[in-house]
């Protein structure tokens, strides 16, 4: 296939354009910023540079976004133009030109306040049916972002999948409380349970999308990593989650003890991928149980692409001995 492939600098970029090219499609890659795995740079809002980037694609994926690391950075207006006017460019030009297929990366952001319950609450469960609820402009921009690729499939019959991606990035989290508090590979760990995936397996969803999206026409997907919790535990869950856990994968307790390693007291939601795993045919490789086993055999608990794809950051900057700038 020939595919065009945009945010090429970014971490999913990259191990896209590592994996497409391996796998024998003919691949055009763009960003603003230039790399190993740009071929075009430039900006997703250029729609003469985009244009020109279409011709003879099969299919896109688009990775292209401002995250949230880039809220305190960037103004609204700039989310605006780059996640919901870039998108829009990509779309009309991809119909133009006779794309059959887009994937668009999207976030478990979306879900903003939905992923956020009251204290008295039980942890949210996740999944596609919960209605997003924007807690910035960065979920609201993924959320508009989303939309347009549904209008287009409705309007101009293209097919859009849409992969609602939990966290991945390598970086140091960006909340202070738990840098201090938490080994970063401990706290990683802790998200494994619940909000975060490994880059293997996003690429994986993704290049599933891309084999099953005329056949799906259109979809959204979360793709975090398998939970070992079930819907009955969200009540407990929020308020001693140690117990919880110790319940679902009993070896925990003595690897984390070893280590002097610490659960979260509580979770606040549950990112469920079961709907991912059953239309897509996605199977990840990389959860809590797994990393587990890979640390008690003296391994590193990240994928070799994970590895392979190493830490970007958002910025060029560091904010006094923070990673992101604090608001």
């Amino acid at each position: 296939m020939k595919l065009l492939v945009t945010g090429s600098a970014g971490h999913l970029g990259e191990a896209l354009v590592r994996t497409l090219r391996d796998m024998g499609h003919e691949v055009v890659s763009m960003d603003v910023t230039a790399s190993s795995f740009t071929s075009q740079v430039g900006s997703i809002t250029d729609r003469d540079r985009v244009r020109k980037c279409m011709q003879g694609m099969d299919a896109v994926i688009h990775s292209a976004a401002l995250h949230k690391p880039h809220l305190v950075t960037h103004s609204r207006q700039s989310f605006i133009d780059n996640n919901i006017s870039g998108t829009l460019v990509l779309l009309e030009e991809a119909v133009w030109a006779g794309v059959t297929s887009f994937i668009l990366t999207s976030t478990t952001s979306v879900f903003g306040l939905a992923a956020r319950p009251g204290p008295e609450a039980p942890a949210a469960w996740i999944t596609e049916d919960v209605r997003p609820v924007p807690r910035n402009i960065y979920g609201l921009t993924k959320g508009a972002a989303e939309e347009l690729c549904e209008l287009f499939h409705r309007s101009h019959g293209l097919s859009c999948i849409i992969l609602r991606t939990s966290r991945f990035f390598p970086e140091e989290d960006d909340d202070a409380a738990i840098r201090n508090a938490y080994e970063d590979a401990n706290a990683k760990l802790n998200e494994l349970l619940y909000r975060r995936v490994d880059l293997q397996d996003v690429v994986d969803a993704h290049v599933l999308a891309l084999d099953k999206a005329s056949a799906i026409g259109m979809g959204r997907y979360i793709i975090s990593a398998t939970t070992p919790f079930h819907f009955d535990d969200m009540s407990d869950l929020r308020v001693k989650a140690a117990g919880v856990v110790k319940r679902r994968v009993p070896r925990y307790e003595g690897f984390y003890g070893r280590r002097g390693w610490q659960m979260f007291p509580g979770l606040d939601r549950v990112y469920v991928n079961e709907r991912a795993r059953r239309e897509l045919g996605w199977a990840p490789c990389y959860d809590f149980q797994t990393a587990l086993e890979l640390l008690a055999s003296g391994a590193d608990f990240r994928s070799p692409l994970a590895r392979a794809v190493g830490s970007k950051g958002y910025h060029r900057e560091r904010f006094g001995d923070y990673p992101y700038p604090v608001p």
